[in-house]
């Protein structure tokens, strides 16, 4: 690790919090009303200070009960990344294990999970809390996960989410540079409550079903609350929407795979020097090879491998993953005193998911680039009683260069079916703690509390192959014989010809397991110190011990390098850290000509991590309220994310990432033909695949990442429309964000550096990118590092309208709004990231404008909700799909993504008033609309974080009763 930087401030910050301090961060436990203004002393998510006072001091949303079952969403993961300032962020409609590899974080695929991601900064900054205390990160059984699985969660024992869209450290610690999503569970529950829902696409398919259960009881001194949920989602297979069922839509097979079932075959003839690239014809079972026929005019069961022979894997994927998930929550408070009171919780969530992908390749020779040396480096003995060719087809590195013959073959048995990935995912949560008011000569709350988290993986992978034992079976027959099982493998025939017999020897199942555990201790006092001309000085200080811990486990056949498919090492790693914080919050002023009261906050938090970080960051803010109706606010924070443990310890791993070479032919740049000559690429190289196996990994050189945040806006609720005969209130709330990350962790974009590469030959970018002689990429190492700077600014604009009572009802609505004006990532030499407004790349989007509008309306017992969500459009790079007509505008070589508005309705009828049955029918996306065709995106066509599925008209109904 490398010497971190020691605040300026921070010697004489810890005399402050040594003078003030007792131990610990605090926990939310105190419940509050629906109206702000009304709040009780509570504390709410932006403030540690327990105050009344809490309209105006930050920019917190929150999404409350009704907000949530308005939505006719099952998953927190699905209602939090519906916000405006959402970015793109994993979900269900991801299909990652078999796709994609390990991430270039250190944090594995994350597969069937959930998660947040605020300013469009990435998950890993978006720090989760439930009921203001830290959450685990997920285990995604194929690496140690940093970010939170909100899936870990269940919908059911949810009041409401809080969502911080500010930079927070100096509040929670490391990780909520971005902001914070505070999940608060439900506590005065008093009954039963029994809710059903069932829905399924328009198309017949994705039929999702949940039901939960949740009892209360109160009474002087003790509430209980016990919540019990279960949600399935079914699959939805790419094959079934148009959109999905081909590699890139709107040009067939031509982005298809080479490794084909019948064989794609690449070598050189030995005993003519002759270059072959050949498939066997169909049907072709034991294919004659005829060494006098060199060209593509063929006579015998061979042709030249052309478009037509790739194959569609996009016909195995899915569109939507199926899961089920099983929550258990327990909560019980006891009221001892009047001044001392406890509670303990627990939780238990079960995830059960899969994830498909298309039959597993068999990509051997120099040219396949997968980082197993068994497979790069493959030796077919000419004695194999399959092979036609007659001779040995050698990619060893051991033999001489002028000797080797074999590029590369590219076999896709689907003999052995498709490959199937089924993650089972055990959370467990314990807390427990007391809390109380010192009534003095100035009323103190406190608390302390404790808390346990685990949250535990394992993946099992179906249709995966042993390469030692593909290498042995293709080897010399007699060594193979030597060894007991061994069958000689025939990838040669097509189709049909790997026999029962040969699978048996070389198809495993491989199993992978990961774990996180996060334990912490915290204690909190929080209060009034002194009075000022203006009011009351309040405070709140704490202390805040945790410990994590982290270790991914792949299976004994991937640890021995003997796994086909992606590679990867054990990981592990712990690390504990000591935080002491404080807040301050004084009135300067109140009832001047300036305004009715100006207030100024102070807060700071010193951290002392044990893998020798020590860092303190502030922030600062001032809340003018200039009259009753407009309230005046600005605040700046400087931040911190020290390194997960999957960044620090990550084992190099493989991303296998889509990219497009440049000095693949046609050339989208002929001015490159040079460079690439000069890196070694024939001038009729032709990429093989569009998928390029990348190296990742982490880095425990890594420093941490540090930020600024500043945020400035304004409420105002004006009083002349204040019950009058158009509302009954109105509030407007504006917004501006920034936000600067330095150093932060992540992997120069891959596509980034492999263009800087061609275009300047610059060993910086070069260096780690090998090629095999034919030209193709057979090494490319992206590992972690500490990149330059992320700039991000916008704005958040809401209007939210309560209209009068009516003989129509009751009509409330809200209009939120989200624009980025600019999003700006550097790398550490000045390499210019392709991230911005309005640009879609790397399965991920920045849109200039994302609009939510909600129309509410109630009368008697009937209630009725219309939503619009808009996303403003999008602009990508055709790439290599430029010749074909849905790239829109091929003269630039870019393609719109044009601007998408989805519709909502929802109609429900309550039996009684509070109680009773309560029944709601629903269709989100009401007009079908399908997402724009994305031609940069790995999988189905689209943009799986920031839009619906294709067919995506959902219907659902809702049943529900209180008693």
């Amino acid at each position: 690790m490398k010497t971190i930087r020691n605040s300026r401030l921070s010697l004489a910050v810890r005399g402050a919090l040594l003078f003030a301090l007792v131990p610990a961060v605090s926990l939310a436990q105190d419940d509050s009303s629906e109206e702000i203004k009304t709040l009780d002393r509570v504390e709410v998510t932006g403030t540690r200070i327990k105050t009344s006072e809490a309209e105006g001091l930050v920019p917190v949303q929150r999404i409350t009960r009704e907000d949530i079952d308005r939505s006719g969403l099952t998953s927190i993961g699905d209602v939090v990344q519906a916000l405006t300032g959402s970015g793109s962020a994993l979900n269900t409609k991801f299909n990652s294990s078999g796709n994609f590899g390990f991430p270039p974080d250190g944090s594995g695929v994350g597969a069937g999970s959930a998660q947040a991601d605020l300013r469009h900064l990435g998950s890993k900054r978006v720090l989760v809390l439930v009921d203001g205390v830290r959450w685990v990160n997920e285990a995604s059984a194929s690496g140690v996960g940093a970010a939170t699985d909100l899936n870990t969660i269940p919908l059911a024992i949810v009041d409401r989410i809080e969502v911080l869209e500010d930079g927070a450290s100096s509040l929670y610690g490391s990780d909520a540079i971005a902001g914070v999503v505070n999940i608060i569970t439900r506590k005065n529950f008093d009954g039963l409550s029994l809710n059903a829902q069932v829905g399924q696409y328009g198309e017949g398919d994705g039929t999702t079903s949940s039901a939960d259960v949740a009892w209360g009881w109160n009474s002087d001194r003790a509430n209980v609350f016990l919540g019990l949920s279960y949600t399935k989602q079914d699959v939805i297979y790419s094959r079934d929407r148009e959109q999905s069922s081909f590699p890139v839509p709107g040009t067939g097979v031509s982005f298809g795979s080479s490794g084909t079932p019948t064989g794609r075959f690449i070598f050189v003839d030995p005993n003519t020097d002759v270059v072959y690239d050949i498939t066997p014809n169909n049907g072709a079972s034991n294919p004659n090879f005829d060494p006098t026929q060199t060209g593509c005019v063929r006579t015998d069961d061979y042709h030249c491998f052309g478009t037509a022979d790739r194959f569609n894997f996009s016909q195995f994927n899915l569109l939507l993953t199926p899961s089920e998930r099983l929550g258990a929550f327990g909560q019980v408070r006891f009221q001892f005193s009047d001044a001392v009171s406890g509670y303990a919780k627990v939780l238990f969530n079960r995830r059960e998911s899969t994830n498909q992908a298309a039959p597993e390749p068999w990509f051997l020779g120099p040219e396949a680039g997968t980082g197993n040396p068994l497979a790069d480096g493959i030796f077919i003995s000419a004695l194999n009683p399959f092979n036609p060719f007659g001779f040995d087809l050698d990619g060893r590195t051991s033999t001489p260069a002028a000797d080797r013959n074999l590029i590369l073959i590219g076999r896709r048995p689907v003999e052995g079916g498709a490959r199937v990935f089924e993650q089972e995912v055990d959370t467990w949560y314990v807390g427990a703690g007391l809390e109380g008011v010192i009534d003095a000569n100035r009323t103190l709350y406190w608390d302390v509390n404790v808390a346990f988290s685990e949250n535990k993986a394992e993946q099992t992978n179906f249709g995966s192959y042993n390469i030692r034992n593909i290498a042995l079976a293709l080897g010399d027959p007699a060594a193979c014989a030597a060894v007991a099982g061994c069958t000689p493998l025939n990838i040669f025939g097509g189709p049909g010809t790997v026999t029962p017999e040969m699978l048996a020897w070389i198809q495993p199942i491989v199993r992978d397991r990961s774990q996180n555990e996060l334990a912490l201790v915290t204690a909190n006092l929080s209060g009034s110190l002194f009075d000022m001309a203006a009011g009351s000085v309040d405070f709140a200080t704490g202390f805040e011990h945790r410990r994590l811990d982290g270790w991914y486990q792949p299976d004994p056949l991937t640890v021995a390098g003997d796994y086909n498919g992606v590679p990867s090492l054990p990981t592990s790693g712990e690390y504990d850290v000591s935080e002491l914080f404080f807040e301050l919050n004084f009135p300067l002023l109140e009832n001047t000509d300036l305004g009715q009261r100006l207030d100024f906050t102070v807060a700071g938090r010193y951290s002392d991590y044990s893998t020798g970080i020590s860092e303190f960051t502030p922030k600062y803010g001032l809340r003018l309220q200039v009259v009753d109706e407009l309230v005046l606010r600005a605040s700046y924070a400087e931040g911190f994310r020290a390194p997960s443990i999957g960044e620090l310890f990550g084992s190099a791993s493989r991303f296998d990432a889509q990219i497009n070479d440049p000095c693949s032919t046609p050339l989208l740049d002929p001015s490159l033909a040079g460079n690439c000559a000069t890196l070694g690429v024939p001038g009729n190289y032709q990429q093989p695949n569009p998928q390029i196996s990348v190296t990742t990994g982490g880095n425990d050189e890594l420093d941490p990442e540090f930020s600024e945040s500043f945020a400035a806006g304004f409420i105002w609720s004006p009083s002349f429309l204040e019950n009058s005969e158009l509302a009954e209130r109105v509030d407007f709330e504006v917004t501006y964000y920034r936000h600067e990350i330095e150093g932060a962790i992540q992997a120069i974009d891959a596509q980034t550096q492999l263009d800087l590469c061609v275009q300047t030959l610059d060993p910086l970018y070069c260096d780690g990118i090998t090629r095999a002689p034919t030209g193709g990429i057979n090494g490319f190492n992206n590992r972690l590092t500490n990149l330059g700077t992320i700039e991000t600014d916008g704005w958040d604009i809401d209007l939210f309208w309560v209209f009068p009572d009516s003989d129509l009802g009751k009509f409330s609505a809200a209009w939120r709004n989200t624009l980025v004006g600019d999003y700006r990532a550097v790398g550490a030499a000045g390499q210019v990231q392709p991230q911005g407004p309005g640009i879609e790349v790397v399965d991920s989007a920045i849109p200039e404008w994302t609009s939510n509008f909600t129309l509410d309306w109630k009368l008697g017992g009937w209630n009725a909700a219309w939503t619009v969500r808009h996303i403003s459009e999008l602009r990508e790079e055709c790439g290599n799909a430029v010749s074909f007509p849905v790239c829109s505008n091929p003269a630039t070589g870019t393609n719109v993504l044009a601007a998408t508005t989805y519709n909502d309705l929802q109609l429900g009828y309550r039996f009684g008033e509070g109680e009773g049955l309560g029944l709601t029918f629903g269709v989100n996306n009401v007009f079908d609309k399908d997402p724009p065709i994305c031609l940069s995106c790995s999988l189905n066509g689209y943009d799986a974080s920031t839009y619906d599925i294709p067919g995506g008209r959902f219907f659902y109904v809702r049943a529900d009763i209180k008693f």
